[in-house]
């Protein structure tokens, strides 16, 4: 069962510095331009809320390595999600796809990967606003612990975690935890 929502998130160690941070986004770029032979085509989707900073960070390091700004968009898979019921669901922020996504190289961008359901509920929601040539998979932390069988293109760290553990990815770094409540 994945771990109930809510509380507060209590550090107890730093896994990333901010500078480990901007090294793998910095990492992640290289591997994306290497296996799509550059930008042609390619949009970055952020999922709301932890991935659409990074996929911003993720398109301003394409720029200065490639001299190309992909498009940058965000997703909410709150009305997705195959939890619905079993929690209370709300749309987080706004769902932005700033190009047709018809032929193109979607690149989904989130935090952290755990049980692979938010990633499932996001391809449900990309088919709806068009039918990619590929979507590819970018997550700063793959903790481990999958549910469906999702695995990541590109990953910042593999942090193997507990399940009642909790891993916090923020602008200053990624700190593993708690949630107290």
């Amino acid at each position: 069962m994945t771990p109930p929502f809510g509380g507060v998130f209590v550090a107890r160690t730093e896994v990333l510095s901010a500078d480990d941070l901007k090294r793998a986004i910095w990492r992640m770029a290289h591997e994306i331009i290497e296996r799509n032979q550059g930008l042609d085509n390619v949009v970055l989707i952020g999922l709301q809320t932890g991935g659409v900073w990074l996929a911003v960070l993720l398109g301003e390091a394409l720029e200065e390595i490639d001299g190309n700004h992909p498009p940058v968009g965000s997703l909410d898979v709150a009305l997705y999600r195959d939890d619905i019921g079993l929690r209370p669901v709300m749309p987080e922020a706004v769902t932005d796809i700033p190009v047709d996504l018809d032929n193109r190289t979607v690149v989904l961008v989130d935090d952290v990967l755990f049980t692979g359901r938010t990633i499932r509920a996001a391809l449900d929601a990309i088919a709806d606003f068009g039918r990619p040539r590929s979507v590819q998979l970018a997550v700063m932390v793959d903790r481990g612990h999958r549910e469906l069988p999702i695995r990541p293109d590109y990953i910042g760290k593999n942090l193997p975690t507990r399940r009642d553990e909790a891993v916090d990815v923020h602008q200053n770094g990624v700190d593993l935890g708690e949630m107290q409540k």
